[in-house]
């Protein structure tokens, strides 16, 4: 997928600790034409959205570090950061989780395992409405 700004592919910061989902969905969105980069912890994940300022992030909810919860949180309360949307990533499907990922500052929520062609209709809807 190629940004309106040309042929520019569409930044995205995924941040997640499993290498096997790592493998899998950049795999996935690089196909797509999407350029993924990758953040370990809910730290490293808001120093590389603050010095990437990426289109979107994909966060997962349960890191190491600093999770996933408090990590958007803190990118949803920093100036430079809080417009960039965020979907929280989870295997967690209990009643009220989406619900506690929104009220966190995600845009949106999706579990895992990720079906593909819906999260990619949830990344396009919030690209298209773009950053305040």
């Amino acid at each position: 997928m190629a940004s309106d700004r040309g042929s520019d592919p569409v930044r995205i910061v995924y941040v997640e600790d499993d290498g096997d989902n790592v493998y899998v969905l950049t795999r996935r969105l690089g196909r797509r034409g999407y350029d993924v980069t990758v953040a370990g912890d809910g730290a490293a994940g808001i120093e590389t959205v603050r010095t990437l300022k990426p289109a979107l992030v994909l966060m997962d909810m349960s890191l190491p570090v600093m999770d996933g919860w408090e990590a958007t949180r803190r990118l949803k309360a920093d100036p430079v950061t809080r417009g960039i949307p965020v979907i929280g990533l989870s295997s967690h499907a209990m009643v009220g989780d989406r619900e506690a990922a929104l009220a966190a500052g995600c845009d949106d929520y999706e579990t895992k395992p990720i079906e593909i062609e819906r999260l990619l209709a949830k990344m396009q809807e919030l690209l298209a409405r773009g950053t305040p």
